[in-house]
């Protein structure tokens, strides 16, 4: 599945890829990541279902300007933008890191409207942050001058680092990527430096109002986010449902992928029945 459309908006280049018939199931990544880890799921689902990925603006194949805010305010206005612009009144969304906080911010601050939510080890109230997440958002402009081979060592123990098992070599390639070259390093320190938590704080004091059916999905071994944060994230959803997934971290694509896998289709026929 390619990310084959270009939608613009304000400045930005938000590559996406459609395939499939059948309801609309809306992929949202988070961060340090792309679309590439939800490929496989969504074309797998692309059999039932008309699925959608995209790349935040500042990740992945969309554009990189130092000069656009990634936070995740405008990261919530795009998604909001980028739904408009396919048609969608109420497609079903799933969500993983930092997806988690830009889809709850888009459902209850920009009144984007879903037919159910997924999420998946998600960013999405606070605390929030490994302790090298943390050590970079202190120093982003320090880290982002190291050079080239040095950061590339950084970016790929912190990626590996969130996987409980041994990503392997062509994953982890593909992960860090995205983030190699003279483009690629500083749009990597830049979206760390432009976290900011009160995002994660108005949406926990928001979470009541959900009125549509929530699904979260933890990593049992997560060492980036807390299991306890997961449950307490589900606690303040009316109705959802919380599942914890043995034997993944917080990359829990590439280290559950047939639970992931199983869980996704059971959520979405349910919903669909």
């Amino acid at each position: 599945m390619d990310l084959d459309g270009t939608f613009s908006w304000e400045g930005r280049r938000i590559a996406w890829g459609r395939a499939g018939s059948g309801p609309a199931v809306v992929f949202c990544h988070g961060t340090p990541w792309s679309s590439w880890l939800w490929r496989p799921f969504a074309e797998a689902l692309s059999t039932d279902f008309t699925v959608y990925l995209w790349d935040m603006p500042g990740y992945g194949r969309s554009s990189k300007d130092p000069g656009h805010p990634v936070d995740f305010g405008t990261q919530a206005d795009a998604f909001a933008a980028l739904v408009a612009h396919w048609g969608l009144e109420r497609p079903h969304v799933v969500a993983h890191d930092y997806g988690g906080a830009v889809s709850l911010r888009a459902y209850l601050v920009r009144d984007v409207r879903y037919a159910s939510l997924l999420l998946a080890d998600v960013v999405a109230i606070p605390p929030s942050g490994s302790p090298f997440f943390r050590l970079v958002k202190q120093h982003p402009d320090v880290l982002s001058q190291v050079p080239p081979y040095i950061h590339e060592a950084l970016v790929r123990a912190y990626i590996g680092n969130a996987a409980h098992r041994e990503l392997r070599a062509d994953d982890l390639a593909a992960l860090v990527e995205p983030w190699l070259g003279e483009e690629g390093q500083p749009a990597f320190y830049r979206q760390i430096a432009a976290y900011d938590e009160r995002f994660l704080a108005e949406n926990e004091a928001l979470l009541d109002r959900i009125d549509i059916p929530v699904s979260v999905l933890w990593g049992a071994e997560d060492g980036w986010i807390p299991v306890a944060t997961g449950e307490r994230l589900a606690a303040g959803i009316p109705g959802a449902t919380f599942t914890l997934v043995e034997g993944a971290g917080h990359l829990i694509q590439l280290d559950a992928p047939v639970a992931l896998a199983t869980a996704l289709r059971a959520w979405l026929t349910a919903q669909n029945a």
